[in-house]
């Protein structure tokens, strides 16, 4: 590369990294959630690209200007809408690095310290949760796609045929009613078909039960269908609630059915010694996948999936072209075996070093304040009898509403998020419009909560003056 080149980036990247840092520093000073309609952006931007190149000093001027106020700020310690995810700052280093060195993980060949340092990597990973040995790990870029992984494997395990015939059309998969939607979008893309796909009524606590799902599977028997996959969620979306595992494991070994755990939100708490219990039977499962980019602190992407059968894997997606053929090792591991990405960022060293970093007692006391000041604020939404807390909180997710109706809890929602201030999101349980207010960010502190909640509080005020048509 020219020495014009490097000079320009030597210069740029300073400055870059000094902004970064001021706005890691003073990202409080931002609204969370841009002031702006859609289309505004393309409009403020010309309609094709430059003939002739510009200097980086312009580019930084007007992603300052033009592309920085229509940012939602993630890394906002306000941001508590949806599972956080913070770009923390070794993982921003490792970023740069990933991109500076911009290798590709094909297989073992292309970049040995691609496919090795995600191994060791996944290993201390997988120390941390307190999985077994045989689990065998590689990084995807979300859980929709590890999830599709689980599920082909799941596929080839009771369908080898799949592979070249396609899919059954009698396979039936399994999951919780309060599942992630990727799920269902993964019976799609897998050929599966969502009407092949039995959402499993939940109890009081949004958890799976394990006896609906013995009816279904039974149903599906009778009917000459090919049980062949359950997903068990540890940590839904919604509410965090937790599937009982175990339960649901002995279920999978009874029909044969391969077990599928999304645990890419909560995943993560199980470094936490007192907050092992959620990951009770999770040892037993095929395949299982945690974000961490979610609470891990990785900026996107960042999708760690483990399977315990990665033969099955790898029988599913193994497909090598004489100009792919690896080199005849033991030792090495081609991961271009093990699913549909061919390409494969350096995704590990971000994980590298926020291990490194932070160390594993470092995560568990962030991961362990953030539950506790879920708590606390679940312990303010109970003690105020004009709110009503709408499920339990088991990590640092709280569901709550206003004791009214949906359009006022609506309107309580769109006065805090247009404060700038905080960011929440919403759901629906029982058939009601719930706040959903979601602690996980790196910088998010008790005030910052304390802001949320008297946020909420006097919005409420406005609302309880509110009549429909009022407005």
């Amino acid at each position: 590369m020219s020495t014009k080149y490097v000079d320009d980036f030597r210069t740029a990247a300073r400055r870059a990294v000094d902004w970064v840092a001021d706005y890691l520093e003073n990202v409080r000073d931002y609204p969370v959630t841009p002031r702006m309609n859609a289309g505004d952006l393309v409009d403020r931007l010309p309609k094709s690209a430059p003939d002739t190149g510009e200097p980086f000093k312009q580019i930084l001027k007007d992603f300052e200007k033009v592309i920085v106020p229509s940012v939602v700020h993630w890394n906002h310690p306000g941001f508590m809408a949806y599972f956080a995810c913070t770009g923390s700052t070794p993982a921003i280093i490792a970023e740069m690095l990933a991109a500076a060195l911009n290798t590709n993980g094909i297989h073992w060949k292309t970049s040995p310290a691609v496919t090795e340092l995600e191994q060791v990597t996944l290993a201390w990973l997988r120390q941390w949760l307190g999985l077994p040995d045989s689990f065998f790990g590689e990084i995807f870029d979300t859980a929709s796609v590890s999830s599709l992984h689980g599920i082909a494997a799941a596929r080839e395990m009771a369908d080898p045929d799949a592979r070249e015939n396609g899919s059954r059309p009698n396979l039936t998969l399994y999951t919780s009613e309060q599942a992630h939607s990727s799920i269902e979008k993964d019976a799609i893309a897998l050929g599966i078909g969502r009407c092949n796909v039995r959402k499993i009524p939940v109890d009081a606590e949004f958890r799976m039960i394990p006896g609906a799902l013995v009816k279904a599977i039974q149903r599906d028997l009778d009917a000459g269908k090919r049980p062949f996959c359950v997903v068990a969620t540890v940590g839904t979306t919604s509410t965090t609630s937790i599937d009982p595992v175990p339960a649901i494991a002995d279920i999978a070994d009874q029909y044969a059915l391969w077990l599928h755990v999304d645990a890419a939100y909560a995943g993560a708490a199980v470094v936490v010694p007192e907050l092992r219990r959620i990951f009770d039977g999770v040892e037993r499962a095929h395949s299982l996948v945690v974000n961490a980019h979610k609470w891990l602190f990785s900026p996107m992407d960042l999708s760690v999936f483990y399977t315990r059968r990665p033969d099955i894997l790898r029988r599913a997606f193994s497909l090598v072209p004489e100009y792919l053929t690896p080199v005849d090792d033991t030792r090495a591991v081609n991961l271009m075996d093990y699913g549909v990405p061919l390409g494969r960022r350096f995704r590990a060293l971000k994980l590298w070093f926020i291990m490194r970093y932070f160390g594993r007692e470092g995560i568990c006391t962030l991961i362990r304040s953030q539950v506790a000041m879920a708590k606390k604020l679940a312990g303010w939404v109970d003690a105020d009898p004009r709110f009503e807390r709408m499920a339990p909180v088991p990590l640092s997710v709280v569901c709550f509403r206003y004791k009214g109706t949906d359009e006022q809890n609506q309107a309580i929602l769109d006065a805090v998020n247009a404060s700038g201030k905080v960011f929440l999101s919403h759901t629906v349980l029982n058939g009601k419009l719930a706040l959903r207010v979601a602690i996980g960010n790196l910088g998010t502190a008790r005030e910052d909560v304390e802001q949320a909640w008297e946020l909420v509080r006097l919005a409420t005020m406005a609302a309880e003056a509110w009549r429909p048509g009022s407005l």
